[in-house]
């Protein structure tokens, strides 16, 4: 039932053509979402960054645009360059998915406010949400995506779809982060 609800609530799970990925990547949100103690209508309540002071942009609005735009882009690159390399549409679209699945484990809610949990001290949501996306057993291209999507990837190898998925998260994030 909760399956069904947040695929309803993120159609771009449906955009994932391999169905064990499909499933792999919707039973890791679920798992996030349990073990940070979340529910489905917290998604829009919860802000996609702490970084910028009353956040207007909800964490499931954020996940859905670097989705799209990256399957966007992957897309274009797919169909103007021929010649390779050819990027996995669906890597792109679960690692889109999944760049900040640790942030469900990085943030809690208390009092009415949103602020970093423990863990999310101990452990940023790209190494977090790598571990949880390793643990159910996603292709090592995927967990590349979440765990290099942000700085930590910076200094460090790259996919093509890592590349793209980290090019849409900060075109989500740049431009709204002068609003904070």
């Amino acid at each position: 039932m909760q399956e069904k609800k947040l695929r309803s609530l993120i159609p771009e799970f449906d955009w994932i053509q391999e169905q064990g990925l499909r499933q792999k990547t919707v039973h890791c949100w679920l798992d996030a979402m349990n073990r940070g103690g979340w529910s489905l209508e917290d998604l829009d309540r919860l802000p996609f960054t702490l970084l910028i002071s009353d956040c207007p942009v909800s964490f499931r609005t954020h996940v859905r645009s670097v989705t799209q735009m990256a399957a966007a882009a992957a897309k274009i690159f797919n169909e103007q360059y021929p010649r390779g390399p050819v990027l996995n549409l669906d890597w792109v679209v679960s690692g889109g998915l999944l760049h900040d699945i640790g942030k469900l484990l990085e943030y809690k809610l208390e009092d009415g406010r949103f602020f970093k949990s423990e863990n999310g001290r101990l452990l940023r949501h790209p190494f977090s949400g790598a571990a949880l996306a390793a643990g159910h057993d996603l292709p090592d291209a995927v967990v590349h995506i979440i765990a290099t999507h942000a700085k930590e990837g910076d200094s460090g190898y790259r996919t093509p779809e890592s590349i793209i998925v980290h090019h849409a998260d900060f075109m989500n994030f740049e431009p709204l982060k002068q609003l904070g």
